[in-house]
């Protein structure tokens, strides 16, 4: 793509999201250090298409690389058996793999593939992979929504792997770290060991709109999140979970605490600035670090494949 190569671009990656009546961004620049900085990060309100073509402007946005995510419900997440092919030809077999198991028609399908960890003792056993499918419609009209905003998308990514970004630089040595993020209406566990994504969940258990989480929850949390782990121990046996790290919390709750006396597991919260450098202007108070996460977590992809 053209955009790559533009002289005047700014350095890092911005990403961008546009829900109705908001425009957020976070900008990440890759520095010495941790490896990246927080450079810029908000939101704007939006009345209508104007003031989101306004707001791109103010942020000087065709000066930089932009990725978005799309929303969960506009794409699937599937993990298969890597195929036996030479890798120019994966993608493809990948198709015919998840063809059945999409619920649109390939034909009408982009899509992508993650590589999972192998573990030493696999032997001849296939290689697990995630493989992304989405609409090519949604890809088309995602590209139109930011294009009509002026902002210029040369990346679509998906929640986990954003969540994987962040999730990656908890973790110590060989150990993989589970990452629990949740949102108003659910949650996400992720668990990424050697920098990749290895396992993903979406759990039905939120933060209300409140923010808040009644005591019925947590022991609902706490149920799935048992379950959830004993099986990824008997599927990744060749994977020793360090900790999980829960995500910001747009208020503080007894989430950590809780599930820290629960769980065989050491659990702790997480804090981007343990793991992230934050430029001198940047100020993020606790509910807008939990609003703005995955968008921090996008804005640090390395890679530049367009999904």
């Amino acid at each position: 793509m053209p955009w790559f190569s533009r002289p005047n671009r700014e350095p890092g990656l911005m990403a961008v999201s546009l829900a109705p009546g908001l425009m957020h961004y976070a900008l990440s620049e890759p520095t010495g250090g941790r490896g990246h900085t927080l450079s810029r990060c908000g939101s704007y309100a939006l009345r209508d298409a104007d003031d989101a073509v306004r707001a791109s402007r103010e942020l000087r946005l065709e000066r930089y690389r932009c990725t978005t995510l799309l929303d969960s419900s506009e794409y699937q997440l599937l993990m298969v058996d890597a195929p036996k092919v030479p890798p120019p030809e994966l993608k493809s077999a990948i198709r015919w793999t998840v063809k059945d198991l999409l619920d649109f028609h390939i034909d009408d399908a982009t899509v992508d593939v993650l590589d999972v960890p192998r573990g030493p003792d696999a032997g001849n056993r296939p290689n697990p992979m995630f493989a992304v499918g989405a609409r090519n419609e949604t890809i088309q009209a995602t590209v139109d929504r930011y294009r009509g905003a002026h902002v210029p998308i040369t990346i679509i990514d998906i929640v986990e792997t954003a969540q994987r970004n962040i999730s990656a630089r908890y973790e110590e040595g060989e150990r993989g770290v589970a990452l629990l993020y949740l949102g108003a209406a659910n949650g996400l566990l992720t668990i990424s060991a050697h920098q990749e994504l290895c396992f993903a969940r979406r759990i039905d258990v939120g933060v209300g709109a409140g923010g808040t989480v009644a005591q019925e929850v947590l022991d609902r949390l706490l149920l799935e999140l048992q379950r959830t782990l004993d099986h990824f121990d008997r599927q990744f046996r060749h994977i020793a979970l360090g900790k999980l790290v829960v995500g910001p919390e747009p208020r503080d709750s007894n989430i950590v605490s809780f599930l820290d006396a629960h769980l065989e597991i050491s659990v702790a919260p997480v804090h981007l600035r343990e793991v992230l450098d934050f430029g001198p202007q940047i100020e993020l108070a606790q509910e807008a670090e939990w609003r703005l996460f995955h968008l921090v977590g996008a804005s640090l992809r390395e890679e530049t494949k367009v999904v």
